[in-house]
């Protein structure tokens, strides 16, 4: 799997890293820099580890990586999307944030944000807020030069198994995706955390931006593009 350039990474001021590092008590685990490919949209995470973390297969996580142009930096070599569950209150973006743009597969679909600048994808929401959780994409998140591990820890799960490329299928795990989405969303729900998000509106709960909506001819293409790189027809 493709991480994001090293140019990029590399790029972060000293500022963006005091910025991640900011007044944080001895033991506490780092804030995680976050960024788009180019360097225009920068942000950070924190508490990287209260997220979960999962390998999608599902068409339609693979479908918005052929949208983006980005499958070969996205997806793994079974069509997995490295996604780590977080709640949006840990979610801060320092700059760029005009780059931030959602789009939609259909009209139920749910709303998947990138960097317009760059078409690097950011995360993966519900069309509300109450539901407090972006799936962040790896390519945001993930730095050249450390494992991914060290900052959200090891995947675990593996869902929608059946849509992942070539046999034997790999084994379904739910469970910790089950019980995370209990403990923290649904706690989040009732203490009112959902409410902190920098991808709604506080004050109505609609999106920071109008989505873009996939005609059916778009949709076309890109499913198509999910099958052909699958060798179906």
């Amino acid at each position: 799997m493709s991480s994001c350039s090293g140019e990029a990474w590399c790029g972060l001021t000293i500022a963006d890293l005091q910025v991640c590092s900011r007044s944080q008590p001895e033991g506490r685990i780092m804030n995680h820099p976050l960024q788009c490919r180019c360097g225009t949209l920068k942000g950070f995470v924190e508490n990287p580890k209260s997220g979960n973390r999962v390998i999608c297969y599902c068409r339609d996580c693979q479908a918005f990586a052929y949208f983006l142009g980005r499958a070969n930096d996205v997806l793994d070599e079974r069509g997995g999307s490295d996604v780590i569950q977080i709640l949006p209150k840990n979610i801060t973006f320092t700059q760029g944030i005009e780059a931030l743009a959602c789009m939609r597969l259909t009209d139920k679909g749910l709303l998947r944000w990138y960097a317009s600048c760059c078409n690097t994808p950011i995360g993966n929401t519900l069309a509300t807020p109450r539901m407090s959780f972006i799936g962040l994409l790896h390519s945001c998140v993930e730095p050249a030069d450390k494992p991914l591990d060290d900052a959200f820890g090891a995947v675990r799960g593996w869902v929608n198994t059946k849509s992942a490329k070539g046999s034997p299928k790999p084994r379904q795990v739910v469970g910790p995706t089950i019980g995370w989405f209990f403990t923290k969303v649904l706690r989040a729900r009732f203490n009112g955390d959902y409410k902190h998000t920098p991808f709604f509106r506080a004050e109505t709960g609609t999106p920071v931006v109008s989505s873009r909506v996939l005609s059916r001819e778009e949709h076309a293409s890109v499913m198509n593009a999910v099958r052909a790189a699958a060798g179906r027809s």
